[in-house]
């Protein structure tokens, strides 16, 4: 699929990091560092702007090592970025950790995976079907 893309950064455009990745590594594109004390978020620029095709969104999604090891993700996670979108591509990160963390020019900061959606036409009704689960909740189909 090609997407139209303009790189206002100073990083090349965003690259899979193997032939069988489903995210798209995303770079912060900084003047200078950004500190993110503890539980801070910030908005970090990617200079990246893109048109999606109809029926498409991009989601925004953390790094796993990022997360596992410094405690920062995405806070709105996925974040979604409409076809219809046309402004810079921008990630909210937080940091979770008791630590400080640095947000470095060109550091990879989030994943961005394409994918296609589609919309709903509400059909309004008096009763929906039977289902083995039922309108159990959260954690009702038991632990395994």
């Amino acid at each position: 699929m090609k997407v139209k893309v303009i790189n206002k950064s100073r990083h090349a455009l965003p690259e899979y990091a193997t032939s069988l990745s489903a995210g798209l590594d995303l770079r912060a594109n900084l003047d200078e560092p950004i500190v993110l004390e503890s539980l801070q978020r910030a908005l970090v620029p990617t200079g990246l702007y893109i048109a999606l095709p109809e029926g498409y969104e991009a989601q925004v999604r953390p790094r796993s090592g990022l997360a596992a090891k410094k405690g920062v993700t995405v806070l709105n996670s996925p974040g979604t970025i409409d076809a219809d979108y046309r402004g810079e591509v921008k990630v909210i990160l937080v940091n979770l950790s008791k630590e400080p963390f640095v947000v470095e020019d060109g550091e990879r900061i989030a994943q961005m995976v394409v994918a296609r959606h589609e919309q709903v036409q509400w059909e309004p009704c008096e009763e929906l079907d039977d289902t083995e689960r039922g309108a159990g909740g959260f954690g009702s189909t038991g632990r395994q």
